[in-house]
C-alpha cells in the first residue's frame, strides 16, 4: 500500500530522465552532423583543389554515420542491445546481398530485353550469329521470338537433321559480337 502513497513526480523521474537523455543524444547528433557539414563546406571553399564530387558523398556519408550512431545510442537507452541490432542488421544485409546476387542474371536479361526493344540491334525475322571470337562461329539462326528473358532462334537444318530452336539469354547479345542479316537481305 505504500507504493500508492508515492508522489506522482517520483514515479516519472526514471522515464523523464531517459527522455531527457534521448533528447540530448538526438540534439548532439544533429548539431554534430551540422558542424561536420559546415566544416567540409568551408574546407571546400578554402581549398578549391578538393573536388565537390568528393565532398558531397563524404558529407552525406558522415551525416548518415552520425545520425545512425545517435539512433543506436537512443535504442540502447531504451534497452535494446547493440549486439542484437548489429546481428539483425548484418543478417538483413547478408540476405539482401544473396538475393541480389541470385537475381542478377534475371535482372540483366530484363534490362537487355528493354535495350533490344528500344535500340533494335535486330528484330524478328533477322538472322543473327553470336560470335565467340571473330574467327570462331557461335550460335546462328533466324529470330522468331523475343521475350523478357530469351531470344528464340531457329537454327538452319544441318545435313540429315531438322532445324532446332535455341533460346539465347538476352544478355549474351551485349556480351558478344553479333553478326546480323536483315530479313530481306538473305
Amino acid at each position: 500500500m505504500e507504493a500508492l502513497n508515492l508522489p506522482v513526480p517520483a514515479q516519472l523521474i526514471g522515464p523523464l530522465w531517459i527522455g531527457v537523455q534521448i533528447l540530448l543524444i538526438l540534439l548532439v547528433g544533429y548539431f554534430l552532423q551540422r558542424g561536420v557539414a559546415r566544416f567540409l563546406t568551408r574546407m571546400g571553399e578554402r581549398y578549391p583543389s578538393l573536388p565537390p564530387q568528393l565532398l558531397l558523398p563524404l558529407r552525406g556519408g558522415l551525416r548518415w554515420f552520425i545520425m545512425g550512431s545517435a539512433v543506436i545510442f537512443v535504442l540502447e537507452r531504451l534497452g535494446v542491445s547493440a549486439t542484437v541490432l548489429w546481428t539483425a542488421l548484418s543478417g538483413f544485409v547478408a540476405v539482401a546481398a544473396i538475393a541480389f546476387f541470385a537475381m542478377w542474371s534475371v535482372l540483366s536479361n530484363l534490362l537487355c530485353a528493354v535495350l533490344i526493344f528500344t535500340v533494335g540491334p535486330f528484330r524478328i525475322g533477322d538472322v543473327v550469329e553470336l560470335l565467340d571470337t571473330l574467327d570462331k562461329p557461335g550460335v546462328k539462326g533466324r529470330v522468331v521470338a523475343i521475350n523478357l528473358l530469351y531470344t528464340t532462334l531457329i537454327e538452319p537444318a544441318e545435313a540429315g537433321s531438322g532445324s532446332s530452336m535455341v533460346q539465347v539469354p538476352n544478355s549474351l547479345f551485349f556480351q558478344r559480337s553479333v553478326r546480323r542479316w536483315r530479313e530481306g537481305d538473305i
